[in-house]
């Protein structure tokens, strides 16, 4: 087992936007989080990265509790993830973005610089890596959210909408790219993901959030035919 979270619960003051979350995920699966806006998906990527400490619960990554610790902490554990507004360094160039990751575990310039290579090439971002992040199209700059993390050299990835404002061909391109990064670097993937035929096409599981609860568990073909799942798509009104 990678990863594992027990009775995660997470509150603001009154609101509970986690409420008594489990989730298991085997080394080496693309794992889907779904739910309507508000249900709590990048709150839960929150408190796996570190950035939020559960209320309560337990957070366990390779038989190791990591319940709370800081998001640098579960970084050098191999936790990493992405944003779903993407913020690069924008005065840095794309190599400089990416090599900023690298230096986090690696400290010769020769050896950062040449994963960073490796890492943009991975992603698609050869030739543009002496171009100023701020610079880039909104799929470019996707794929350079991406590098970032990849930089860290994770095991397990948090992905946050990377397909969201791409259009179709750029969407088969990075379902090729994050699936070459579980098949040939060994990397864990949870995606978060509202574009149900990405989710869909993606996943080897899939897991259901709706206002803070886990809903539903299952294959693509088990959740597309679950109810709760249908009503709890089918009864959002407005989005967040």
């Amino acid at each position: 087992m990678l990863f594992q979270a027990k009775k995660v619960t997470k509150r603001f003051g009154g609101l509970t936007a986690l409420k008594e979350v489990d989730l298991e995920i085997e080394r080496g699966e693309i794992i889907g989080l779904i739910g309507p806006n508000g249900a709590g998906k990048t709150t839960l990527f929150n408190v796996i990265s570190g950035f939020y400490s559960p209320t309560e619960g337990n957070i366990q990554f390779e038989g190791r509790d990591v319940t709370g610790l800081k998001a640098y902490q579960t970084c050098r554990l191999g936790i990493a993830r992405t944003f779903q507004i993407v913020k690069p360094f924008g005065n840095m160039t794309v190599l400089q973005n990416v090599m900023v990751g690298t230096f986090c575990r690696l400290r010769s310039a020769k050896v950062v610089r040449k994963e960073a290579f490796e890492i943009l090439d991975l992603v698609g971002l050869s030739g543009k890596e002496n171009e100023l992040a701020r610079s880039l199209t909104l799929p470019d700059r996707k794929r350079l959210e991406l590098a970032k993390a990849l930089a860290t050299k994770p095991k397990f990835l948090l992905l946050d909408e990377v397909h969201a404002g791409l259009n179709p061909i750029e969407i088969s391109q990075v379902l090729n790219i994050l699936r070459r990064i579980r098949d040939e670097w060994g990397v864990t993937l949870l995606v978060i993901e509202h574009l149900m035929t990405v989710i869909m096409n993606l996943s080897e599981r899939i897991v259901v959030l709706s206002y803070g609860e886990k809903i539903a568990e299952g294959t693509p073909e088990e959740i597309s035919n679950d109810q709760k799942v249908i009503e709890a798509y089918l009864g959002e009104e407005d989005g967040e």
